[in-house]
């Protein structure tokens, strides 16, 4: 699964790796917590690319209320082709998340030692996601969005056997473009990322208190028994 990650890329940065204009005021994140409201990049027309904030944890469109139980942090690939949940999303409503790292949990000596993984250049990269629009009864409507995961790769899976989609750039434009719908031409993209451009340490239990977010979080930790 994913339930944590990072975002500290500049916005300069972020632009470059989207191909846009990028207009949000973003603060560097070091401990994005689900139900936060996230920058996620979609396109809902032809050559109409948007980043948008929205509420991390996916509410689908037919939830009367905004209930915890429909909160959605994670979809499995393996099923969102089908899962009623996602599957609308997954034909319509796909977004890239950006992220420059994420944290996994390992059970280690009777505790759960968190792990920090990033790629190896230090850049940010981007998530698989989807993302939907919800209209309450009375309010405003609320967008919202879900990271996608796979199996683990061979650098995470002895700390978690399950690991978020990281798209290459390569497959940005596919994903996003509303004209594409089949799932013989989607689900190939949702891949384990390259073990080989990643790394993985580990790092302070800080991250396990969501309210701490600051660069402390990704320190490495020399010695996590």
């Amino acid at each position: 699964m994913c339930g944590r990650y990072v975002l500290k890329a500049a916005l300069p940065e972020i632009a470059r790796m989207l191909g846009m204009d990028v207009d949000l005021a973003l603060e560097p994140r070091y401990n994005i917590a689900p139900t936060s409201f996230v920058p996620a990049c979609r396109v809902e027309e032809p050559d109409n690319k948007q980043l948008a904030l929205m509420h991390w944890g996916l509410i689908p469109p037919w939830a009367k209320k905004l209930d915890s139980s429909y909160r959605m942090i994670n979809a499995r690939a393996e099923t969102i082709a089908e899962k009623p949940a996602f599957r609308s999303a997954f034909r319509h409503r796909r977004c890239l998340i950006p992220a420059d790292g994420y944290y996994e949990w390992k059970s280690v000596q009777g505790r759960k030692q968190p792990y920090y993984f990033s790629m190896k250049d230090g850049n940010p990269f981007c998530f698989a996601g989807l993302w939907e629009r919800w209209q309450p009864a009375d309010g405003a409507p609320m967008e919202s969005c879900t990271i996608i995961t796979t199996s683990a790769n061979a650098v995470g899976a002895d700390i978690h056997h399950r690991m978020p989609v990281i798209l290459s750039q390569d497959n940005y434009a596919p994903w996003l473009d509303p004209r594409i719908t089949e799932s013989s031409q989607l689900l190939p993209l949702l891949q384990p990322f390259s073990p080989q451009a990643m790394s993985v340490y580990p790092v302070s239990t800080l991250v396990n208190n969501a309210r701490v977010d600051e660069p402390r979080c990704i320190t490495p930790l020399v010695d996590p028994a």
